[in-house]
């Protein structure tokens, strides 16, 4: 495994974050050559499997150092993982609403699964007047259906913060997609078109198929419906969800967010937390515990370049190796470099952190 990381980017973000330097700025550039991916692991409703071999290094090798670009996208950061951090990060980006209605897009998350509670989140919410919307799987479990994934919205206690919206609880719409390999349409929940911004908040995760999650496993995976689920599985082959080629579903999923991008021109902004780092995702109702430390929050209006720099920040870590594992051995960082390849978004970004 051949891997390129800056040593200025380690010394450069510690400082910052201990420091708290509320206006520093660097750029990250990140390209990997990566392992074959194995077998998909099913959903959380059959056994996980533990076979996968790691194909990390142990120390990451380290590369040349990237000058700071001021065209690049700017991801802002706090180690504040609070609501009011969370106010703060939202804040930072200064972004005007639009009249209409503001779409919050999360993961409801399954039963013991590792979800953004609703005490961290309710008060950005409530703030943008937002409903939150979610669509249901295409593995069964509780969020198979409507009905049962309301209820669990409730039973999460989002239901006491929003009200909630399963996008596709009347079907799907279809949203072409352009320049894609494997994706000429994208299946959402039908209900998607009835809302004017999306504020696309996600808990950054590993992830048994993908590696891990993210913004734009959030806007592609996340907005589509049920049958669009399947449909970016099988890498638009309409086949098997679990059994089709890795790679055409890492790249699907970067066409897929692509289309919602282009959908909604711009309307859109984007926020990770970085908390319970566990190498398994809130589709997980067993998940792995965490054995990485909390990072904190981030945001920009780029998908890309916020999944590049919790990946960055994943590889600075000490304590990171469990999900670098994950991510490697699933092929994970591909669906970053076709998503940048495409046009979605930008792999370089300055990180300013927040904290006075």
């Amino acid at each position: 495994m051949k891997r390129r990381l800056s040593i200025g980017l380690t010394f450069m973000l510690c400082a910052a974050l201990l420091a708290g330097c509320a206006a520093n700025e660097l750029e990250v550039s990140l390209e990997s050559t990566l392992a074959e991916p194995t077998q998909a692991e099913t959903a959380n409703t059959e056994p996980k499997q533990e076979s996968v071999q790691s194909v990390q290094e142990e120390t990451p090798a380290p590369a040349e150092e990237v000058p700071i670009s001021e065209e690049a996208p700017v991801v802002y950061m706090t180690t504040d993982i609070s609501p009011e951090g969370l106010m703060a990060i939202y804040e930072a980006l200064g972004t005007q609403l639009p009249e209409g209605n503001i779409a919050v897009k999360i993961s409801t998350g399954e039963t013991g699964s590792n979800y953004l509670r609703p005490e961290l989140i309710g008060g950005l919410v409530q703030a943008v007047g937002g409903t939150i919307v979610e669509c249901n799987t295409a593995y069964g479990g509780e969020r198979a259906n409507t009905a049962y994934h309301m209820q669990l919205a409730e039973d999460h206690g989002y239901t006491a913060i929003a009200d909630v919206d399963i996008m596709d609880s009347d079907g799907s719409m279809t949203l072409p997609v352009t320049g894609g390999t494997h994706l000429t349409e994208n299946y959402v929940g039908s209900h998607f078109e009835n809302y004017d911004y999306f504020i696309v908040l996600s808990r950054f995760e590993g992830q048994a198929k993908a590696g891990f999650g993210g913004a734009i496993k959030n806007i592609s995976i996340g907005i589509a419906s049920s049958e669009g689920k399947a449909h970016i599985h099988s890498g638009g082959t309409g086949g098997s969800m679990w059994s089709g080629d890795q790679n055409a579903f890492l790249e699907s999923m970067a066409e897929a967010g692509k289309s919602v991008a282009d959908y909604m021109n711009g309307n859109m902004l984007y926020i990770n937390v970085m908390n319970r780092l566990s190498v398994d995702c809130d589709c997980d109702g067993s998940p792995a515990e965490p054995d990485m430390h909390d990072i904190g929050i981030l945001a920009p209006l780029d998908p890309v370049a916020l999944d590049q720099a919790c990946i960055d920040l994943v590889y600075s870590a000490e304590d990171g190796s469990s999900l670098i594992q994950r991510i490697e051995s699933r092929n994970g960082l591909l669906t970053l470099e076709h998503a940048a390849d495409i046009g979605l978004g930008s792999r370089a970004y300055n990180l300013a952190n927040i904290d006075g």
